[in-house]
């Protein structure tokens, strides 16, 4: 049986009945075309999963009956945020929708030297609400219930200065020493660097490097932006996290 799953932002409490944002409902009835009595189940970020129940679907939008709550345990006990160089158009789309398949708790995307995308105030705030809706559809896609926090886009400084302490940081780099089969167990947060398409720049390492970054190698080959990030949490979930 095709169980269907769709976010909203909404509280979810068993017994009320809450009028689906627009987004939410569209998906449902006119994409998914559920109809009114069909069941579905609605999700919020608080890693739960609720059953629902359409208790009006049409053209002017849709309403359920919010049912029982259960706890949805998807999260791996590795928790990754990926330090992401902007990349272009569905390059970054595909970073952040695989990045949450793969169980990422965050991503925070960075400008810097080398980026080739460059965003003003208002396409910042735009990509941003895009990149958040992206990883929501991921969530809905591999059943988690919680979903990444993504950061509002910003210099590589200014991350780097808001990074909470004590985490692990990891920069790729095909002549490190380290390699994910000597590199020792996360004690907690892992952070990791993947540079834009043009790679982090000289200075760019350099305050990598001085904010606690160490290389790690994954291999002997240069890695794509959008391949880079994606085969490290595989790599790095399979050795430490919850794939195997």
């Amino acid at each position: 049986m095709r169980v269907i799953r769709a976010f909203v932002d909404l509280p979810l409490r068993e017994g009320d009945t809450i009028t689906l944002p627009d987004d939410a409902a569209a998906h449902l009835v006119r994409v998914l075309r559920l109809r009114e009595g069909e069941h579905c189940v609605l999700f919020n970020g608080d890693g739960y999963d609720h059953e629902a129940q359409l208790t009006r679907a049409d053209k002017r939008g849709a309403a359920a009956r919010i049912g029982a709550g259960r706890p949805v345990a998807l999260e791996s006990p590795l928790r990754i945020v990926l330090l992401q160089g902007i990349a272009r158009g569905e390059k970054m789309d595909w970073i952040l929708q695989k990045a949450t398949e793969l169980g990422v708790a965050a991503i925070v995307p960075v400008s810097s030297e080398r980026s080739e995308v460059r965003l003003d105030a208002e396409r910042a705030g735009k990509r941003h609400a895009h990149w958040r809706s992206v990883v929501v559809s991921a969530c809905e896609q591999s059943w988690r219930a919680r979903v990444p926090e993504v950061a509002a886009p910003q210099s590589l400084a200014a991350a780097l200065a808001t990074l909470p302490p004590g985490t692990g940081r990891w920069l790729l780099d095909p002549e490190a020493t380290a390699g994910l089969t000597t590199m020792p167990a996360p004690a907690g947060e892992l952070v990791l660097a993947i540079g834009p398409e043009g790679g982090w720049s000289a200075n760019d390492r350099a305050a990598l490097v001085a904010a606690g970054f160490a290389g790690l190698r994954l291999g002997p080959r240069i890695l794509r932006t959008e391949t880079a990030g994606i085969a490290a949490i595989a790599a790095l979930q399979a050795r430490f996290g919850d794939l195997g």
